[in-house]
């Protein structure tokens, strides 16, 4: 998913032992360029406040989505396509010396599609990767897809009619009809995953390894006993099923904490220019933002970020040896809506109270006052900024302003009366003048909203909306949890669950979702999707995403854009940058992925000219 992220952090401790470079007093001597490259060191990176990475299973299970698990299961084990940023371009595409995969070819009207892998590339056991394990984690995912967080009704691997092996290194896919070429790459191919058949393919802990996926009840056995060790968080570094892996690095440490250490694999068979530059690479967690501030000013990390509350004071941070860079995300943000809540699944349905709602979220000056500038309003699922070809021009207009009165109107005119500060029905049933399906007189309009906790941005959003809705009679309780907690109580789930007591969900510190290239919303707004948390469920927004599966046309995009954009699936709320960057300025070699990858095997420190080591 990807999904959420924000605030403060870094700068350094082992500087002069690590890079070689003089200081005086306190001060690195050196800009942003210039130096000379050295080999070696170890990079601290902070994750975001309440982010503790917690799967390494490659096949993400519901509630496990998290970008930063994905970041890191990258590093290990290399994507086969995947949104990276060509070097020499700068603009993005699905594959480049750092995937698996060669360029995807079309054929038989874009009713198969061919995939080449790269020769040479092996495990860090010395077996070769081959078109076998992409076989395997396709039996995975089709065997066990209701337990596949990337799985969606109708797509991957439902549209696959079948997966043939044309030699060691290359598979074709015959799809189950024609399919848009730019959506099925950049929204299907980079879900797949080359996974060590010959090392995990095994139903029990100590059996035989076989080639038990390629039947239905075996790969459900296989993959229950991955997901089970994947489950075990604090055996991941001991564990031999994570060692072996094909990626430029390997685990050296995953802590229950959620801190990961990395070093080089040394069996790394991927092109020279992929290999690491540096000895080991820390991700360190942190329980709120507040705590990451501290050890920015202590200094604990070398690649972090600060709060954007304390922007006026970057200049500190450059005095003292460090650029400042905000991290943009390809993403949007918003609050979701249960739509079978036990308690309010009936209000969630009524698209004026979910308008009214909308009228009531003051985007502008959240983003402006809270988020000091490094927020930009969510006008709808297709990201504003960047502008891009899937933006039209009519999803540019805010169709949603702040404004008190038109939501009171809204409420009012639908039957709902507010007094001692609370909304209630006056006039329940099913008329355009009644308050709707389910909803019995006198209730009122009380919901509950689970929020992500660690980051005083969110926590004042939070309230500010909170003060909004009261202006129309709306209460909102909030409850605060860490980010893991939130996602995993915001799983999809029917009116009579145990767990579907939750109305609200904000998990978007910074950004709830961050999208693959084509911005399509297959995962997060189709029926039965198991990124669709709330249960949103709308025929005709199917078929409009469909729509953009199925054609090339980008009017197809458009459409779904402006039509969700206006049905409100969700909350729309201001989309925050990633991060507002603190990096050390002899750490170079960072390029800030747009859709929030990792690449720390680019990382290398440099040294000034002339100075000792």
């Amino acid at each position: 998913m990807r999904s959420f992220r924000s605030t403060a952090a870094a700068l350094l401790v082992l500087a002069a032992a690590l890079t070689g470079c003089t200081r005086e007093g306190g001060r690195i001597d050196m800009g942003p360029t210039g130096g000379t490259p050295v080999e070696g060191g170890t990079a601290t990176m902070a994750l975001p406040p309440a982010s503790t990475p917690n799967w390494i299973f490659p096949i993400g299970a519901p509630g496990y989505g998290g970008s930063y698990n994905y970041g890191i299961q990258s590093l290990l084990f290399l994507p086969v396509y995947s949104p990276v940023q060509d070097k020499a371009k700068g603009e993005l595409t699905t594959h480049d010396t750092s995937t698996l995969g060669l360029k995807p070819k079309y054929s038989d009207g874009n009713r198969t599609v061919t995939v080449p892998l790269r020769e040479g590339v092996r495990w860090s056991d010395g077996k070769p990767v081959t078109a076998r394990d992409l076989e395997f984690w396709f039996h995975l995912v089709k065997a066990n897809k209701a337990d596949w967080g990337s799985y969606s009704v109708g797509t991957m691997p439902d549209n696959v009619k079948r997966f043939e092996t044309l030699d060691d290194h290359t598979v074709r896919l015959h799809l189950t009809r024609a399919y848009n070429p730019d959506w099925f790459t950049a929204n299907q191919l980079t879900l797949m995953r080359a996974l060590p058949q010959h090392a995990w393919d095994a139903k029990t802990d100590g059996g035989k390894i076989g080639d038990w996926d390629r039947t239905p009840a075996g790969a459900k056995a296989v993959f229950a006993r991955l997901t089970q060790h994947a489950k075990s968080l604090g055996s991941y570094g001991s564990d031999p099923l994570w060692k072996t892996v094909n990626g430029p690095w390997k685990l050296a440490g995953w802590r229950d904490s959620g801190q990961v250490t990395l070093v080089p694999n040394e069996k790394f068979t991927g092109p020279k220019a992929e290999r690491p530059h540096l000895d080991k690479v820390v991700f360190k967690p942190f329980t709120t933002a507040d705590s990451e501030y501290n050890v920015l000013r202590s200094g604990g990390v070398d690649y972090g970020y600060i709060p954007p509350s304390v922007m006026a004071q970057k200049e500190k941070f450059e005095e003292k040896g460090y650029r400042v860079d905000p991290w943009e995300g390809w993403a949007a943000t918003y609050i979701v809506y249960n739509f079978n809540s036990t308690h309010a699944g009936p209000l969630m349905r009524q698209l004026y109270i979910r308008r009214a709602m909308q009228h009531l979220v003051d985007q502008k000056a959240m983003s402006d006052v809270i988020w000091q500038g490094s927020a930009t309003p969510t006008l709808g699922p297709v990201p504003v900024t960047p502008k891009s070809q899937y933006l039209s021009e009519a999803m540019e207009r805010n169709r949603y302003p702040f404004d008190v009165a038109k939501a009171q109107r809204l409420l009012a005119d639908h039957g709902w009366r507010t007094e001692d500060g609370t909304a209630r029905c006056v006039r329940p049933g099913t008329g355009d003048d009644r308050c709707g399906a389910g909803i019995e007189e006198n209730d009122p309009l009380e919901l509950t909203l689970l929020s992500q906790s660690g980051s005083t941005e969110t926590t004042n959003m939070m309230q500010e909306l909170k003060s909004s809705l009261s202006k129309a009679g709306i209460q909102l309780t909030v409850r605060q949890q860490p980010l893991n907690s939130v996602l995993g109580n915001s799983v999809p789930c029917e009116a009579k669950d145990p767990g579907c007591d939750w109305d609200m969900s904000f998990f978007g510190t910074a950004g709830s979702w961050y999208y693959p290239l084509n911005p399509s919303g297959e995962l997060l707004f189709s029926t039965g999707a198991s990124a669709n948390f709330g249960n949103y469920s709308d025929k005709k927004a199917d078929r409009i995403i469909r729509g953009v599966q199925y054609s090339p046309d980008m009017k197809s995009v458009h459409k779904y854009g402006e039509y969700l954009a206006d049905q409100l699936p969700v909350m729309w709320m201001p989309n925050p940058a990633y991060q507002v960057s603190v990096i050390r300025n002899d750490l170079r070699g960072i390029g800030q992925n747009p859709t929030i990858t990792f690449a720390p095997q680019y990382w290398y420190y440099v040294k000034k000219k002339g100075a000792e080591k």
